[in-house]
């Protein structure tokens, strides 16, 4: 059996997350100026496409904020709009990058996302965690305050009067940022500065080869492209994750998927049966029930077939960012029936 038409080759994975991302960026282009009042060009939504341009270069010039977040997220819906606000208040002193992680799972593997939401500030191509959850406007405020002042010492064209500009906050949010060190949380004390954006690595020309590869359904040439970014920084979380989306396509496209169902069904405790209808269910965006199946076939058998099926479900895992909760969970649920 063919692949289903709406099978996507560019990360195999949550095809229902990264449809419904494609519909908001369709809305967002056609959207007349009085839907997308207060954005006035403060606010962009990145993929693993457009992160060098939006994120990393951009940086260059003016502070990044990244909001990375998730539709089924509540506190990321309590969050967003915090952010969207401050960023019309800054009037341009500083850009929000919003990055659906579901959506763009080979930038959320190379940022090693580990719960949404998670805000990131990008001065002049270096990353610095701000923090994590739903926190208050005010601890908002007082982030994007230093990250203001540190974009400013470092002297970005953008950034100049930031100590003062909107969005950075008023005298009471000023004087919270005050007892704290030059930079954001997880800034380095004496520099204020992060680590180079991990994202980065998006640069390297076997990202574009990949890419480029997967769209026109040439998954051989795509694999060789991951594998010569591992070459060169082996253990790369997004090259990692993206030739185990290729293999799991190249499996699913091997299969014949009406019959490999059959096949499962007649043979509950097979676990290459079983394996094979988890590809299929996970490439398909149905990743818990891909899990669950090869979770409950560990259960059900013992000795080198439990191994197949325990070995099959981390190849599996390999498919998302590291600490995907999806993957944090069945990991879990793992080790309880091994150990």
């Amino acid at each position: 059996m063919q692949q289903p038409r709406d099978f996507s080759l560019h990360g195999a994975v949550d095809l229902g997350a990264r449809q419904a991302a494609a519909q908001r960026r369709q809305q967002a282009a056609t959207a007349g100026p009085g839907d997308q009042a207060g954005a006035s060009g403060f606010v962009v939504d990145v993929t693993d496409q457009t992160f060098n341009t939006d994120v990393v270069d951009r940086s260059r010039s003016v502070p990044v904020i990244m909001d990375l977040w998730a539709e089924w997220c509540g506190p990321c819906k309590q969050l967003s709009p915090v952010l969207e606000k401050l960023a019309a208040e800054g009037n341009g002193s500083w850009i929000l990058a919003k990055v659906d992680v579901d959506a763009n799972p080979q930038l959320s593997a190379a940022l090693q996302v580990q719960s949404i939401p998670m805000v990131v500030a990008v001065i002049a191509g270096q990353a610095m965690p701000l923090f994590l959850g739903a926190v208050p406007e005010a601890e908002v405020r007082a982030a994007i305050g230093q990250v203001l002042q540190v974009a400013e010492q470092m002297g970005l064209p953008g950034a100049g009067g930031a100590a003062g500009a909107a969005g950075a906050g008023g005298p009471d949010a000023q004087r919270e940022a005050a007892g704290e060190p030059a930079g954001p949380p997880g800034a380095d004390p004496g520099t204020g500065r992060g680590g180079p954006v991990p994202g980065d690595a998006f640069s390297d020309p076997g990202f574009s080869e990949a890419q480029e590869a997967m769209e026109r359904g040439d998954v051989d040439r795509a694999a060789a492209a991951f594998e010569k970014v591992l070459a060169s920084a082996p253990g790369h979380p997004a090259a990692t994750m993206g030739l185990a989306q290729v293999d799991l396509i190249r499996r699913v496209n091997s299969y014949d998927q009406a019959k490999a169902r059959q096949e499962a069904d007649d043979n509950p405790d097979d676990p290459d049966a079983q394996g094979r209808v988890a590809d299929i269910d996970v490439a398909l965006g149905r990743i818990d029930a891909g899990f669950e199946r090869l979770l409950n076939t560990v259960r059900v058998t013992s000795g080198e077939e439990r191994n197949r099926a325990r070995l099959h479900l981390l190849g599996l895992f390999d498919v998302f960012p590291p600490r995907d909760p999806r993957v944090t969970k069945a990991r879990a649920t793992l080790s309880s029936l091994l150990f």
